[in-house]
C-alpha cells in the first residue's frame, strides 16, 4: 500500500510543479489591419491600419494545453470610399479573448471566442455636401458616430505565437466578427448595410514569471 501511495503523491506533486511552471502573465501590443465587411455596403471598403495593446494570463490545464484569457484595447474599423465620400471609421473596443493555447515546442497554436465592448466610434474624411455651378463641393467629415454601432461584438479568433526565449514572443491572429455591428435607430430596411469586424493582428508579447 505504501508504494502505490508514494507513487501517487509524487505524481501529483510533479503535476502541480509542471502546472506552476506553465502559469505566467504578460503584456502585448502591436498592429491591427481592420476592415468592416458584410452585405449591402454601398461604398468600397479597405483595410485600415491601427493598433492594439493589452495583457494576458496563461493557465495550464493539462500537458501542453493552457487557457489564455486576455484583455486588450483595440482600434478597429474601416476605410469607406465612393464617388460622394471618402472617410475612415474608427471603432474603439475593449476586447476580451478567451483562448485555448496548444504548445508545440516554441510554437503556440491559439483559438477561441472573443467578446468586445464598443467604447467610442468616430468618422473622419470628406463628403460631398453641396453643388456649386454644377461642381460638387466636398466638405470635411469629423463626427462621433457611437450611436450608429452596437455596443457588443462577438468574434472567433485563431492564430499562432512563437516564443523567443522565456521572456519575449511574437504572434499573429485573425479575428472574424460573428454579428452585425451596425445599429439603426429607425425602422430597419432590407437595404441597410450589414457590417462585421475583420481584424488581422501582429504583435510582440513580454512574459513575466514564465519558467518553461
Amino acid at each position: 500500500m505504501k508504494q502505490p501511495l508514494f507513487f501517487l503523491l509524487c505524481s501529483a506533486g510533479l503535476g502541480l510543479s509542471t502546472a506552476a511552471q506553465a502559469q505566467y502573465f504578460g503584456i502585448k501590443g502591436g498592429v491591427n489591419a481592420a476592415v468592416l465587411d458584410g452585405e449591402q455596403i454601398q461604398q468600397s471598403t479597405r483595410y485600415n491600419t491601427s493598433w492594439h495593446a493589452g495583457a494576458f494570463y496563461n493557465y495550464n490545464l493539462v500537458g501542453p494545453l493552457s487557457l489564455r484569457p486576455e484583455a486588450q484595447y483595440s482600434v478597429q474599423g474601416s476605410e469607406f470610399k465612393s464617388s460622394d465620400e471618402d472617410y475612415t471609421t474608427r471603432l474603439y473596443y475593449l476586447s476580451v479573448p478567451v483562448l485555448l493555447d496548444l504548445k508545440l515546442g516554441p510554437v503556440h497554436l491559439q483559438g477561441g471566442p472573443q467578446f468586445g465592448v464598443l467604447l467610442q466610434a468616430e468618422q473622419k474624411g470628406t463628403r460631398i455636401s453641396s453643388v456649386s455651378n454644377g461642381t460638387p463641393q466636398a466638405g470635411p467629415v469629423q463626427q462621433q458616430v457611437t450611436d450608429q454601432f452596437k455596443r457588443q461584438d462577438f468574434s472567433l479568433c485563431a492564430g499562432a505565437e512563437i516564443d523567443l526565449g522565456k521572456t519575449f514572443a511574437v504572434g499573429g491572429r485573425f479575428n472574424a466578427g460573428l454579428n452585425d455591428v451596425a445599429d439603426y435607430r429607425d425602422i430597419r430596411s432590407v437595404n441597410d448595410a450589414r457590417l462585421k469586424n475583420r481584424v488581422i493582428q501582429g504583435y510582440l508579447a513580454i512574459k513575466f514569471g514564465n519558467k518553461d
